[in-house]
């Protein structure tokens, strides 16, 4: 755990402090696109912050590769080095989008051979496991037409979600934390060394994604652009694959009883045929909704809009950083309940948090207008917008009430009280001046 940690922290800080100059770098390289009719900000920001985080993503590899128990990693699998192959080929098309704005067809032509290069140096699924039936061998043909289907849809459902500030960078690494949980859990506990590849790709991706949020936080200095959103995309996918299809159900039996009862402890996590897109189910659901509410309207399912899920959350009354902390709710009640239901699946209690929390969560996307407040305690700890207003000082004795008023006098702060004897000296002044021109009059 240690050495994950350690690589987990060294590719934060890598992707912390690239970011800054890379920002640099994106306005004099013009990367800063006029504001669009579906943006939710308001001034020309920067892109290209996936530089910094494929940056990171090389440190943590680097530095796991020379460690002495995760360096077992890159000898005995080729999986790090596709994976590698892959996320450069991806950083280097989101790279040419965010200068250059390419077609979303060569977009999407570049995001299948980015996971046909990982397929072709072995990050594959070879079979699936399904309930009560139980693993089932894929051809070669069939394991990478579904490798290269997962690839692509988990990359566009990462960058569909990326419309707010700190969204797509925050529901990655929840959901990288939960995949992080759940990889180590089932190399460390059930020995099974097939697992180590994903759980050190959900370590180096929570890195990535934890060392990108300060910078792009709201409001954000920095946009992580398509270079960022495809990148975390594939890294997540490829932690995915190498899991689900690699880690074979006959190994966990002699845990749980028999090889059904493995798939069954698998399913809760990975859905069947849909594998992890529990894990990025709220992405994976805008995707879907996007593509349906598109083709019914007979534009291309590429075409952006202002229907996103986050884009509905602002226009039913939330905040900006209201409708992300909702967004990130959501993806840590579905990530980590599955976690939690696949540890035991049997307990009652785990369904019964996992309904509550699904009220509260419905509570709070009724009440927009609802304003949390920190407590007083914690306010150093949060930004400025959560602390409860300092408490206005009142003056020693209020204002006499005026002859004849019918309401009390209200208190006036010090700035009030001396705009009023400025009024008062004023008037006083103008009396004065009219008084003596009258009786000059009078006298002549």
């Amino acid at each position: 755990m240690r050495e994950y940690l350690l690589t987990l922290c060294i590719t934060a800080a890598v992707t912390y402090l690239l970011t800054g100059p890379v920002r640099k770098f994106a306005i004099v390289a013009g990367a800063m696109p006029e504001i669009r009719a579906r943006d939710v900000h308001r001034e020309p920001t920067p892109r290209l912050g996936g530089i910094a985080m494929f940056f990171g993503l090389c440190a943590g590899l680097l530095v796991a590769d020379h460690l002495a128990n995760l360096s077992t990693v890159f000898e005995n699998s080729n999986e790090p080095r596709a994976l590698l192959s892959g996320a450069a080929l991806i950083w280097l098309i989101g790279v040419l989008d965010d200068k250059f704005e390419i077609d979303a067809l060569i977009k999407l032509g570049g995001q299948m051979i980015a996971a046909g290069v990982m397929v072709m140096q072995g990050l594959t699924i070879l079979w699936l496991p399904i309930p009560g039936v139980g693993s089932v061998a894929l051809t070669q043909w069939q394991g990478t037409l579904l490798t290269v289907a997962l690839v692509v849809i988990t990359i566009n459902a990462v960058n569909f979600v990326d419309g707010l500030d700190g969204l797509a960078a925050g529901m990655v690494c929840i959901a990288s934390a939960a995949f992080f949980l759940y990889a180590y859990r089932v190399w460390v506990s059930y020995g099974i060394e097939a697992a180590a590849p994903a759980t050190l790709f959900s370590a180096i991706l929570m890195g990535m994604c934890l060392g990108f949020l300060p910078h792009n936080m709201h409001p954000a200095r920095i946009f992580m652009g398509d270079s960022g959103s495809m990148l975390i995309g594939l890294v997540l996918a490829a932690g995915a694959i190498s899991i689900t299809g690699q880690v074979d159900p006959d190994a966990l039996k002699l845990f749980a009883g028999s090889e059904k009862a493995a798939v069954h402890q698998t399913v809760p996590v990975y859905i069947p045929l849909l594998l992890p897109l529990t894990i990025i189910a709220i992405p994976a659901a805008d995707l879907v909704l996007a593509i349906v509410r598109r083709t019914w309207r007979g534009q291309s399912p590429f075409a952006a809009d202002r229907g996103h899920l986050h884009h509905r959350l602002l226009e039913i009354g939330h905040s900006h950083s209201r409708a992300v902390l909702i967004m990130y709710f959501w993806s840590a009640l579905i990530a980590f309940g599955a976690l939690a239901y696949s540890v035991n699946s049997a307990s009652m209690w785990i369904v019964l948090g996992i309904v509550f929390l699904s009220a509260i969560g419905l509570a709070l996307l009724l009440l927009p207008r609802f304003t949390p407040r920190t407590p007083r305690w914690a306010q150093a700890f949060v930004p400025p917008r959560y602390r409860r207003p300092a408490a206005v000082s009142e003056p020693a004795a209020a204002t006499p009430q005026a002859p004849g008023g019918e309401d009390e006098a209200e208190p006036r702060t010090p700035v009030a009280a001396g705009a009023a004897r400025v009024n008062g000296a004023t008037a006083l002044g103008a009396r004065s001046r009219f008084l003596d021109r009258r009786n000059a009059g009078s006298s002549r």
